[in-house]
């Protein structure tokens, strides 16, 4: 069965009993995510009970391919329907789903999340097809239903937008609904109460960092911007972008300052030390990558880089959250810039 518009939303608040397996899937990861929990949340009130609900990932099926039809089989030692949720999915569990399907066997409901599927996918073609299957796809929250989105949260709260303060938000949210829901419940938050909320309010709380990435955090480190980093370090987490991942594209950027830095120390021009490099630096961001050369020394820079290496090693070995980990290192990072402005 495939859902469109308004039908979606009625269907994630009340699924359709006969409905044994779901696919969510779309660009719109956050609300991939959202939509997904709500089905959930249809069927068992704890999301993490492990009696009921099933978590598995395309590495669980790959080790046992019997896995999702065993789960979707079994019953709870507590009573009551199971969830299966299976994160990342893909074409190669299709067969498997549809093994499910026509066997019968099995009351849990199968909640498959996944990216953004062609027309052409197997997965979605098996799902929008089967009279017990549906298939939710997830678009990025634009125009009028990003507007709408806001202006109900707000209202749920109490609060109101002014004309500046909407036109602002619509364009600084970006488009991933768990973000945006996220960055709204601050603004909540910070208002504290009814009213309305104004464009010095929206601005105070809602940062432009709906595009930021991996390298504008990088520059805002070695900036030594630590505030802007935490905010786009909090998004990337969101996102679930890796720790790890984090602290090498960090490491990467402090060994090309590194290069561009020895090359100056060795005679060559800022202009020359910086066109050196490969791959360039993008020409926008050139004049910030000089400043950040007059700011780091070769000695400094070797110990950020330390610093890093040594938290990438922590987050990898000692069991500790390694996302608590690296923002710590980051901090260290960025104040060490900080204190050379």
């Amino acid at each position: 069965m495939k859902l469109q518009g308004g039908r979606i939303e009625a269907f994630v608040a009340r699924p359709d009993p006969k409905i044994r397996a779901v696919l969510v899937y779309g660009p719109d990861a956050g609300l991939v995510r959202e939509r997904a929990e709500r089905l959930v949340r249809t069927v068992v009130d704890d999301p993490q009970d492990p009696f009921r609900v099933a978590d598995l990932t395309p590495d669980d099926l790959k080790a046992d391919p019997a896995r999702l039809t065993d789960e979707a089989a079994a019953l709870s030692l507590t009573g009551g329907r199971r969830v299966v949720r299976l994160r990342d999915a893909a074409d190669t569990v299709a067969p498997r789903l549809k093994s499910f399907l026509e066997d019968g066997k099995g009351e849990a409901l199968i909640i498959l999340q996944a990216g953004d599927l062609p027309k052409t996918s197997a997965l979605r073609k098996l799902c929008e097809g089967a009279d017990d299957a549906a298939a939710l796809p997830c678009y990025a929250d634009e125009g009028a239903g990003l507007e709408t989105l806001v202006r109900d949260v707000l209202r749920a709260a109490g609060l109101s937008a002014s004309s500046d303060a909407m036109g602002f938000l619509l364009s600084h949210l970006g488009s991933d609904r768990q973000l945006i829901r996220s960055e709204l419940d601050k603004l909540v938050l910070y208002k504290g109460g009814q009213g309305e909320v104004t464009l010095a309010d929206a601005a105070a709380c809602i940062g432009d960092t709906a595009a930021l990435g991996l390298d504008d955090l990088c520059y805002a480190v070695a900036d030594g911007d630590n505030a802007t980093a935490q905010r786009i370090l909090d998004r990337l987490y969101r996102e679930g972008t890796n720790p790890v991942g984090v602290l090498r594209t960090l490491q990467r950027h402090f060994q090309r300052l590194h290069l561009a830095v020895g090359a100056v120390e060795a005679g060559k021009s800022p202009d020359q030390a910086v066109s050196g490099l490969r791959p360039p630096v993008f020409f926008k961001v050139a004049d910030r990558f000089k400043g950040q050369m007059r700011r780091w020394t070769v000695p400094l820079i070797g110990q950020a880089l330390d610093l890093l290496l040594e938290a990438e090693i922590d987050c990898k070995s000692t069991g500790l959250p390694a996302e608590e980990m690296c923002a710590r290192a980051l901090m260290q990072v960025a104040r060490a810039a900080g204190a050379r402005r």
